[in-house]
C-alpha cells in the first residue's frame, strides 16, 4: 500500500480514515494503554471540551508543578515538551554536541533526529542470536572505541522489549561518568513488570550527566495529547526547561494532569491488566510454527515471520484481507522486513490477529489457538460495562459460568439453557417483600374461606380431600361404635361460627355469642357417651358440673368464641366422668351460635376396644376428624365451687 512507502513511521489514524481503512481496523501497531483512560474520564472530557479548545492553557510551569507533587518529584528537577520528540529535538540542539551512541533497533528518533542536524551517530547492534539482549559492558566498551560523548539506550528496548536491571543501568551510568551526557528513555518502563521499582529517577537527580525520559501518551494510550517530561539534575533540567516556548502544553495535557490524583487505582489496574494479556499474547504466538517471539517488558512482542515470509506482504494482506494494522520493522535501524512489533492487546482482538497471521502464512486458519475457559474472562477486563448488567441479586451465576457472563448482552438477559434450568431460579427476594407476599396470601385464604362454605361434617373423617397436617388423620380414624352428629344444612349456621373440616380455624375477635348453646351441646355429649359403650338402657342424666379449663403442656390455637375438645378412650376412665377431668370425643367442631346436632342411634360397642388415642401434649399435627384441642374461652373459666 502507498501509505506505507517514503517513511520511517507508520501512516497515522487519520491518514488510514482518510484512505478508506480506518474504519472497523483493530490496532497492533501504535503502543498505548488499551486500559486507560477510563470511560469516566473521557467523559468528564466531553463534558468540558467547548472549554477545552476555547481557552488558553496554564503555563508549562503550573502543569509541571501539578506533575511533581502527583510523581513525588521536585518541580525544578521537571521539564514537560510537547511530547517525548520535542524533548528529544531540545537536547540534540542544546546538549549533542558532536557524537552520539545508540543501540539498534530502537525508537527512530534517537538516530533520525541527530543525523539530522549533522552529529555522527554511533550505533552498536544488538545480537538476534542473543534475543536482541543489551549488555551493559559490551555497549561501554562500544562507546569507549568509538569515542562518543553522548550515549543513549531505551528500557525498555522499542521495538524488542528487551530490559536492563536497574543495578546493570546505574553501573552502566557509574562507567560512563566522564560523558557529556547519558540519556536513559524509560518511556515505556511503566508497563515492565520484572521488578519492583526498575527506574533511576531517584539517580538522574544526584548526576550531573543524567537524564530520564518518560512518555505520558504512551502510559496513559492519549498520542494525540503529545506531553512527555524529563528529569534531571535541576542544573541540567533547567538549560532545558528554559528554552521551551511559553504554552508549549495544550489544555488537553492540563486537564489530564489535574485529572490523575482521581484516578490512580484505574492506572494501576489497567497496568496489570495489561501485564496478564501480554503473558497471554506472547503464548499464543509462540504456537504458531516458524514465528519466533522475543520476551518482552514493554507493552508490545517482537516477533520474527518464519523463513521466507515477507513482512510487507503480510502487513499488506493482515490488513486488507483481516482488517489488522501490524509494525512490520524493515525501516528500522537494525532490524529487517522479517520482525514485526504487535501492540499488546485483549483477547478479542488477539484472537483476530492469530487469525490473520494463520491464515496469511499458513493458508488456513487451523493454527489459531483458540480460547480456553480460563482465557475467557479476559473479554469482560476490556469491556467491563458488560459486567455491570449482570443481575446484582444473582452474583453467584457470573462466578460459577464465567464464560456465558462474558457473554451476555443487557438485551439478552436470558441465561438458562434447556440443560441447565438453574439459571431460570427466580430472583430473591427481600423481608419486606416475603412479609407482603404471605400477608397478600391470607387474605387471599380469608376471603376464600368466606365465599366458600364447605359441608360441615364429612361423610367419614377418612374422606378429607386435603389434610395439610400429613397422614396423622388416617392414623386416628375414628371407631365405628362411636356416635356421629348428623350434617346439619348450612342455613343454620352463621357464618362467623362455622370451621371446615380438616382446617385449623382462623383467628376472629374473640366473641362470646352462642355459649349456652355450647354448653349444652357438651353436657349432651357426656352424657350419652358412656350410655352408648356400656349398655343400651338409657341412664339418669348427670348433673353438670362447673367447667374448668384445659392445660396442655404446649400452646394450644383459639378461635374467637368456640371451641372443639376431644376426649380419650371413654371405655378406660373409670368411676365418675364429669366435664372437670373428662374432655369430649367430637369427630368435627361445635360451633358457637349452631344448636347441638342431634345424636345417632346409640350402637353396641365392638368387641374389640377402640385403640388409643395419641397423648394430648403430643407434637404431632391433626387434620379434620381427629384429636384437635382448643382452649376454652375467657367465659368458661371457672373454679370447682363456682366462683
Amino acid at each position: 500500500m502507498e501509505l506505507f512507502r517514503g517513511t520511517n513511521h507508520s501512516p497515522s489514524y487519520f491518514s488510514l480514515s482518510r484512505a478508506g481503512v480506518g474504519q472497523d481496523v483493530v490496532d497492533f501497531c501504535i503502543p498505548c494503554n488499551p486500559y486507560f483512560p477510563t470511560p469516566a474520564m473521557f467523559a468528564v472530557l466531553a463534558v468540558r471540551l467547548r472549554d477545552i479548545l476555547t481557552y488558553y492553557p496554564s503555563s508549562a510551569d503550573t502543569i509541571t508543578a501539578e506533575l511533581a507533587s502527583l510523581l513525588g518529584l521536585q518541580p525544578q528537577t521537571m521539564a514537560m515538551g510537547n511530547g517525548s520528540t520535542e524533548l528529544i529535538t531540545w537536547i540534540d540542539h542544546l546538549l549533542v554536541k558532536e557524537s552520539l551512541a545508540v543501540p539498534i533497533p530502537t525508537f527512530g528518533r534517537w538516530t533520525d533526529q541527530p543525523m539530522e542536524t549533522g552529529k555522527r551517530v554511533d550505533m552498536f547492534q544488538l545480537p538476534e542470536m542473543d534475543g536482541f539482549r543489551l549488555d551493559p559492558d559490551a555497549f561501554v566498551s562500544f562507546v569507549r572505541s568509538r569515542g562518543s560523548r553522548v550515549a543513549v539506550i531505551c528500557n525498555p528496548n522499542n521495538p524488542d522489549g528487551g530490559l536492563l536491571p536497574r543495578h546493570a543501568v546505574v553501573a552502566m551510568m557509574d562507567a560512563l561518568a566522564d560523558l557529556d551526557l547519558v540519556v536513559i528513555d524509560e518511556s515505556f518502563l511503566e508497563f515492565a513488570d520484572s521488578e519492583a521499582y526498575p527506574s533511576v529517577v531517584d539517580e538522574a537527580v544526584l548526576r550531573p550527566n543524567v537524564i530520564v525520559l518518560r512518555s505520558l501518551g504512551k502510559n496513559f494510550g492519549l498520542h494525540g495529547v503529545r506531553f512527555g517530561y524529563l528529569v534531571a539534575n535541576p542544573a541540567l533540567a533547567v538549560q532545558i526547561r528554559s528554552r521551551l516556548p511559553k504554552w508549549n502544553l495544550n489544555s488537553f495535557a492540563e486537564v489530564i494532569v489535574f485529572m490523575l490524583k482521581r484516578y490512580q487505582p484505574e492506572y494501576a489496574q489497567s497496568l496489570r491488566m495489561l501485564s496478564r494479556d501480554r503473558q497471554e499474547m506472547t503464548a499464543q504466538l509462540a504456537n504458531l510454527p516458524g514465528l519466533t517471539v522475543y520476551p518482552s517488558q514493554g507493552n508490545f512482542v517482537f516477533v520474527k515471520l518464519p523463513e521466507g515470509a515477507d513482512g510487507a506482504q503480510v502487513r499488506d494482506r493482515l490488513l486488507s484481507e483481516h482488517g489488522v494494522l501490524v509494525r512490520e520493522c524493515g525501516n528500522k535501524l537494525g532490524s529487517s522486513s522479517q520482525f514485526m512489533r504487535l501492540v499488546v492487546r485483549s483477547q478479542p482482538d488477539v484472537q483476530r490477529l492469530l487469525t490473520g497471521l494463520s491464515t496469511v502464512l499458513y493458508g488456513t486458519a487451523w493454527y489459531a489457538p483458540q480460547p480456553s475457559l480460563e482465557q475467557q474472562p479476559s473479554y469482560a477486563l476490556e469491556q467491563p460495562s458488560y459486567a455491570s448488567y449482570a443481575l446484582p441479586q444473582q452474583p453467584s451465576y457470573a462466578l460459577e459460568q464465567p464464560s456465558y457472563a462474558s457473554y451476555a448482552l443487557p438485551q439478552q438477559p436470558s441465561y438458562a439453557l434447556p440443560q441447565q434450568p438453574s439459571y431460570a431460579l427466580p430472583e430473591p427476594q427481600t423481608e419486606l417483600q416475603l412479609l407482603l407476599q404471605s400477608a397478600q396470601q391470607q387474605q387471599q385464604q380469608q376471603q376464600q374461606q368466606q365465599q366458600q362454605q364447605p359441608a360441615l361434617y364429612p361423610a367419614t373423617p377418612l374422606q378429607t380431600a386435603q389434610d395439610t397436617y400429613g397422614g396423622y388423620a388416617a392414623q386416628q380414624a375414628m371407631p365405628a361404635a362411636y356416635p356421629q352428629p348428623q350434617a346439619q344444612p348450612m342455613a343454620e349456621l352463621t357464618p362467623a361460627a362455622y370451621t371446615p373440616a380438616g382446617q385449623m380455624p382462623l383467628f376472629q375477635s374473640q366473641q362470646t355469642t352462642g355459649a349456652y348453646a355450647r354448653l349444652q351441646a357438651m353436657q349432651q355429649a357426656l352424657q350419652q357417651a358412656p350410655q352408648a359403650l356400656q349398655a343400651p338402657q338409657p341412664s339418669a342424666p348427670q348433673p353438670a358440673q362447673p367447667a374448668r379449663p384445659v392445660q396442655t403442656a404446649q400452646q394450644q390455637p383459639s378461635g374467637g368464641g368456640r371451641m372443639t375438645v376431644y376426649a380419650p378412650d371413654p371405655a378406660a376412665v373409670a368411676g365418675d366422668m364429669s366435664m372437670d377431668d373428662t374432655l369430649i370425643y367430637m369427630p368435627t367442631v361445635v360451633t358457637d351460635s349452631a344448636p347441638a346436632p342431634a345424636p345417632a342411634p346409640a350402637t353396641p360397642a365392638a368387641a374389640t376396644p377402640p385403640a388409643a388415642l395419641p397423648t394430648m401434649d403430643s407434637d404431632e399435627p391433626t387434620g379434620g376428624g381427629t384429636m384437635r384441642r382448643y382452649p376454652r374461652p375467657a367465659a368458661y373459666l371457672q373454679t370447682d365451687n363456682g366462683s
